[in-house]
């Protein structure tokens, strides 16, 4: 499996656990008998579950971004150093050419 496709794996698992997170919570306030009270703790625990899944999401988003910025800039640094080389090299073939 390639990294974009465990990150794929990942995100979508976070993205999961979220949305279990708002349907469980929303099944329980419908089946569950009980008091308005009752029911605001279980709405309030049931916000404040999901706010830190979708922090936590988030974190981990932000962290595969700058993993794969970085990735990128450092095949771009090397892409860019071998044209460099590459250019260098034929440069100097044809410069040795020219003096012989």
């Amino acid at each position: 499996m390639s990294n974009n496709e465990e990150k794929s794996v990942v995100l979508n698992f976070l993205a999961g656990i979220g949305i279990g997170v708002i349907v469980g919570a929303a099944t329980a306030l419908m089946l569950a008998p009980q008091s308005g009270t009752e029911t605001r703790e279980d709405l309030k625990k049931a916000m404040q579950d999901l706010t830190k899944s979708t922090e936590e999401l988030r974190k981990r988003s932000t962290e595969l971004l700058d993993v794969a910025k970085e990735r990128a800039r450092q095949a771009y640094e090397t892409g860019r150093e071998g044209v460099q080389k590459r250019l260098s090299k034929e440069t100097g073939e044809q410069q040795a050419s020219e003096e012989a």
